[in-house]
């Protein structure tokens, strides 16, 4: 059987990981579907918690053997993917799998779950906006700014494809949008049990 699935895409800064952090913390049916990369890990990242991090080797022998629900080179040299086992893993659990991928990912995740999922784009105040939280993380070097900024363009355009689009002006704002559109598809069966 096809688990639920909430999936969500953005150009990178836009806030969706840190929207999907907070609905973690309301939404106990959640189980996140943890993808594979063949980048290195960055400083504090874990293996089997933020990624499945796989050798670029490993990574080809693994699409080869067809392990992926979809894959792709998102920049030169580095690959991101759903494996299928990570969703075997979470439906076994009877959990909502819930997706963080890049805008192509997502439509095709979108395309394989059909009517059980739930595809929500998430869109920055602009390019500007996008462009300092980028330069906030600290983390990138100028010309992974650009590529990311170049590529964020395209992803933009792709907004018209999610079932949601969810601006992210205002975080709280942003998250309890989110989270009305979550409990509106998943029904009753799966409303949120609210942590404290």
């Amino acid at each position: 059987m096809t688990p639920k699935a909430i999936l969500f895409s953005a150009p990178s800064g836009s806030g969706k990981t840190t929207i999907i952090k907070r609905l973690l913390q309301y939404f106990d049916c959640f189980e996140f579907s943890i993808s594979a990369t063949s980048r290195k890990p960055r400083e504090g990242e874990r293996d089997g918690i933020d990624y499945y991090f796989l050798s670029p080797e490993d990574f080809e022998r693994r699409v080869q053997a067809g392990d992926f629900l979809e894959w792709e080179e998102v920049y030169a040299g580095t690959r991101y993917g759903t494996l299928k086992s990570e969703i075997d893993r979470i439906a076994e659990r009877g959990k909502v799998v819930i997706f963080d991928v890049d805008v192509n990912g997502g439509l095709n995740i979108k395309r394989f779950f059909g009517d059980n999922a739930m595809a929500i784009f998430v869109m920055p105040p602009s390019i500007e906006v996008l462009e300092q939280r980028l330069r906030q993380r600290g983390t990138e070097s100028e010309e992974s700014i650009q590529k990311r900024l170049g590529r964020s363009a395209r992803e933009l355009d792709e907004a018209s494809r999610f079932d949601k689009t969810i601006v992210n002006d205002d975080l709280d704002r942003a998250v309890a949008e989110t989270k009305a559109v979550i409990e509106m598809f998943l029904g009753a069966e799966n409303q949120p049990a609210k942590r404290i």
